[in-house]
């Protein structure tokens, strides 16, 4: 046989070995056989719940910059918010006049300009995905230490 014929009867083997090992478990779980795991014979009996995860933060005067021109951090949570191209959730609360109805800040001009610099009705494409610059804070304990000194404490 030649080099890649090997290689080739090599898959096929491990191949056909890895489906007999899914077959095989499928047909113990319908028979209701227990198979023995990685951690020999202990079987989980309890499921414990999830751990709380942190809250988002909620400051009322919004969050401090750490730098000039930083883009605003998002003080509540946006874990199902959906974009798509043809809908942006930020946009409901934060696009005019939806801003205005449930007192939410209005997304900066600056977003309404294209490249080119032409003035839209819409916000534009470069714009369009709030959490390429835009990002949830949250009030959590930092995981290592720093010294971080954010601009204004620095002069």
């Amino acid at each position: 046989m030649t080099g890649s014929a090997k290689r080739n009867a090599s898959i096929v083997a491990l191949s056909l070995w890895a489906g007999l090992l899914v077959a095989g478990a499928g047909y113990a779980q319908d028979r209701g056989m227990t198979l023995q795991g990685l951690g020999g014979g202990e079987v989980l009996s309890q499921i414990n719940a999830a751990p709380d995860v942190e809250r988002q933060s909620f400051s009322d005067g919004g969050f401090g910059r750490a730098y000039r021109q930083q883009p605003p951090l998002i003080p509540h949570k946006v874990d199902g918010y959906q974009i798509t191209p043809t809908n942006n959730a930020c946009m409901n609360c934060h696009d005019w006049p939806g801003n205005t109805k449930v007192k939410a800040p209005k997304v900066s001009e600056t977003h309404y300009v294209d490249r080119q610099g032409v003035r839209l009705d819409k916000i534009a494409g470069t714009r369009y995905f709030c959490r390429q610059c835009h990002v949830p804070q949250a009030d959590a304990k930092p995981l290592v230490g720093n010294t971080f000194e954010n601009a204004a404490e620095v002069k």
